[in-house]
């Protein structure tokens, strides 16, 4: 059902079954899937794309230009995927010359008065509690969570299944796996509670936590944990993912609770 208060653009597409409500603004050059519902006093600027199924509550503002003050204009793009939802206030802005593009991935939630800031790469299964904000160029990984007032700085990157507990300062990338907390930031113990609900075996779960407690335990830094690990854990998937994202941190990652 589309409203006849609601103000779209002819140059809009809109697939079958999606409902716009009164008083939201849906500008050109927006492409929304089927069955998406638009509530109230909505706004989506010019290139933004959500997929099929998808929910976004009354005051959510996506697309609008970034909060850079090198941005010049360029056409970028927000892109969403399938059955997210995006709760009341939240606000993504598209990307700049950096990435070209801010995404959030499929089955998310966003929850009221989230910040997306530029160049975002968000993940699926992702949620973000209310008041998160996230500066440009994060990249948050599948199925992470990050509690309520959770705060990044720009280029930071949380890992896959990461739990980050609420009123957290984000200065250092967070490892797959683990969960983050306390000030200042730091590894608060493996997500084992989380990854077992998402189905993975107690031997996985038992692996992650013997290479963790030989980075943050055993070892007075990172470098010779990575090392003690490469000598000591057998080769998986899960250490290939918890290694790379290491080596690859130039920044670093988040060190031991002190």
């Amino acid at each position: 059902m589309i409203s006849k208060l609601a103000n779209i653009s002819k140059d809009a597409q809109l697939a079958d079954g999606v409902s716009v409500e009164s008083f939201s603004t849906i500008y050109e050059n927006v492409i929304i899937g089927e069955g998406t519902k638009i509530h109230p006093n909505v706004t989506i600027y010019p290139g933004t794309t959500i997929g099929k199924n998808c929910e976004i509550f009354p005051g959510a503002v996506i697309g609008v230009q970034p909060q850079d003050l090198k941005f010049d204009g360029e056409e970028t793009t927000v892109e969403i995927g399938d059955n997210t939802v995006i709760r009341e206030c939240v606000t993504i802005h598209r990307g700049t010359k950096d990435r070209w593009k801010t995404t959030v991935g499929s089955n998310c939630l966003l929850m009221t008065y989230v910040h997306i800031a530029h160049d975002c790469q968000i993940g699926n299964n992702v949620i973000l509690a209310s008041f998160v904000g996230l500066a440009g160029h994060n990249i948050i990984e599948d199925f992470a969570i990050l509690e309520g007032k959770v705060g990044t700085q720009q280029f930071m990157r949380i890992g896959t299944h990461s739990f980050v507990g609420g009123g957290s300062l984000v200065r250092k990338n967070i490892p797959p796996f683990v969960k983050a907390a306390r000030e200042p930031l730091g590894f608060a113990g493996v997500n084992s509670v989380g990854l077992r609900r998402r189905g993975f075996e107690d031997e996985q779960v038992k692996q992650i936590e013997d290479i963790y407690r030989l980075i943050y335990v055993q070892n007075n830094n990172v470098s010779k944990g990575v090392q003690a690990v490469l000598e000591q854990i057998p080769d998986s998937e899960t250490r290939k993912i918890i290694l790379d994202f290491i080596s690859e941190s130039d920044k670093g990652i988040i060190r031991g609770m002190i």
